[in-house]
């Protein structure tokens, strides 16, 4: 008798572990749980949307994927810049120079290489073409068109690049900051200057300003005349690429604008 007492005592000590096992178990998946939330939460980040009916699931005994309460948090999409080779996926080359040097070809280097820039300095730049279908109604922090100025003989004094922005958007100073930008850091990398009352009405009216988002900040960019700037032009993209490139950055990051002496 002594002993079968001594046996349901011992069975009672064992259900009174095993419940005080199980509400520990309880306690420490809850915060573990705790934890797990906190630390999926990215700085600039939110909680994804399934995540409240997922512990709601747990909490209520309910089934859950495996993994399902421990999100691997996703990356968010960086700052998007546009990037327009000029006369680049169509019939027209653009200008052409007796020898046969095109300036698409121009155009697409210096801009692959802008595009290359920008995105190791931690932005998605979008290459484009001329008449690219993804122009319209296209929102970035900023486009930038690429061209190089005529192959032909003007004089002495055609040599040199020039720029203007979109004026007729929503921001037009942002426009005019974007291309002070471009210009200063155009000429401080490439050495060129910058060729003055040369801006043209194909320029001012690009077609690329009417279609892309109105709140875009859009510029466009004559590198360098093929003729008398064509050795910088074809020997030294890289050069030209970085010019272009520093001065998106310069607007990005609202850096001084103002010409260096002498440009």
């Amino acid at each position: 008798m002594e002993t079968e007492e001594l046996q349901q005592e011992a069975r009672r000590g064992r259900r009174a572990s095993m419940n005080v096992l199980g509400q520990l178990s309880m306690v420490f998946g809850v915060a573990a749980l705790l934890a797990t939330l906190f630390t999926a939460w990215t700085p600039l980040g939110l909680m994804p949307t399934n995540l409240a009916e997922q512990i709601g699931e747990f909490f209520r005994g309910g089934p859950a994927e495996e993994g399902a309460l421990f999100p691997t948090p996703t990356p968010r999409p960086r700052p998007l810049i546009g990037i327009v080779a000029g006369h680049s996926g169509g019939e027209d080359p653009g200008a052409v120079c007796p020898d046969g040097l095109t300036e698409v070809t121009i155009n697409l280097e210096v801009a692959t290489r802008v595009k290359e820039k920008l995105a190791a300095a931690g932005f998605d730049v979008d290459l484009l073409e001329e008449f690219d279908d993804r122009l319209e109604n296209y929102a970035a922090l900023a486009v930038v068109s690429i061209h190089a100025d005529t192959c032909q003989f003007i004089d002495d004094n055609a040599t040199g690049f020039k720029v203007t922005a979109a004026l007729g958007n929503d921001n037009p100073e942002k426009g005019s900051r974007l291309a002070a930008c471009l210009s200063s850091r155009f000429a401080q990398v490439s050495g060129l200057r910058f060729h003055p009352g040369s801006v043209s009405a194909h320029m001012t009216s690009y077609h690329a300003f009417d279609e892309i988002d109105p709140s875009t900040t859009a510029a466009i960019m004559e590198i360098g005349f093929m003729n008398l700037d064509r050795l910088i032009l074809t020997q030294q993209p890289d050069l030209l690429a970085e010019g272009i490139a520093q001065g998106v950055l310069c607007y990005i990051y609202n850096e001084d604008a103002s010409p260096t002496q002498g440009n």
